[in-house]
């Protein structure tokens, strides 16, 4: 073969070489993304929880569906114990936490997070007809959060604040409210946007105290340290899905408005 066409399909090798390595060639996903496992508390609405039908649904679900279709894997959502979620990440059993998980400073040393995505409050949700009008109203009383939460980093905070009350700590939060609309507690200090779909769940139960405990948060997703490839691969699709649009007809279907947090 002539030299000069030798050269000539070397080149043109080369160049197609390049042009898939920057994703000209089909897949937008790093070829050893096989699929993404992401680890959540499965009974947390609306963010992450079970139907009627078993399946896991919920908004953080929708949001990692519509990136893992743009990045052309499979996603797989895994169920863990929330109390151990950073053990199930760092262990590699999980590739993320994606289920309206707090950015913290404590959780920030040992997790790596996305941009967040969605202000946060810690409220308290109290029985329609209950006579606590504010917190300092829980003296003496029984309230509940779920362990290992934003809530129950907040408590251990306010060490004089706790004193005053009795903290029953719950495994989620469907099990606080129910014992909250039954009279076995006075009041329930979670997320915002949790306890605000409870409260459209169950017209004419409860009220929300609207004053935060505790610092105001954002949502993000926790990778693990060093993580940094997978990290990158799925803020770009975020970051895709709120400029186009998507995003805001998602959080439109299970909030009622546009929540997600824009890039400025």
């Amino acid at each position: 073969m002539n030299k000069k066409i030798i050269a000539v399909i070397a080149i043109l090798l080369a160049a197609a070489g390049l042009y898939c390595a920057f994703g000209g060639c089909g897949k937008t996903a790093a070829p050893e993304i096989e699929k993404i496992i992401v680890g959540l508390d499965d009974s947390f609405p609306p963010m992450g929880f079970k139907n009627e039908q078993n399946e896991i649904v919920g908004f953080d679900i929708d949001i990692a569906k519509e990136v893992a279709k743009r990045l052309s894997v499979p996603v797989e959502f895994k169920a863990i114990d929330w109390s151990s979620k950073e053990a199930e990440l760092s262990s590699g059993r999980i590739d993320c936490i994606w289920n309206g998980l707090d950015i913290t400073p404590e959780r920030e040393k040992n997790m790596l997070f996305s941009d967040p995505y969605m202000n946060n409050r810690q409220l308290l949700f109290v029985r329609i007809d209950s006579s606590v009008k504010d917190l300092d109203g829980l003296a003496g009383k029984t309230i509940g959060l779920q362990n290992a939460s934003t809530a129950d980093d907040n408590m251990e905070k306010q060490p004089e604040f706790k004193k005053t009350v009795t903290v029953k700590k719950y495994t989620d939060y469907i099990e606080a409210f129910i014992d909250l609309e039954n009279g076995r507690l006075e009041g329930v200090l979670a997320d915002e946007i949790v306890g605000r779909y409870y409260m459209s769940k169950r017209p004419g139960k409860f009220v929300c105290i609207d004053k935060a405990f505790g610092p105001s948060a954002q949502f993000g997703i926790a990778f693990r340290k060093g993580n940094d490839s997978l990290r990158s691969l799925i803020q770009s699709k975020i970051d895709e899905i709120t400029a186009d649009g998507t995003g805001a007809k998602i959080s439109e279907k299970w909030f009622g408005a546009d929540l997600l947090l824009k890039k400025k």
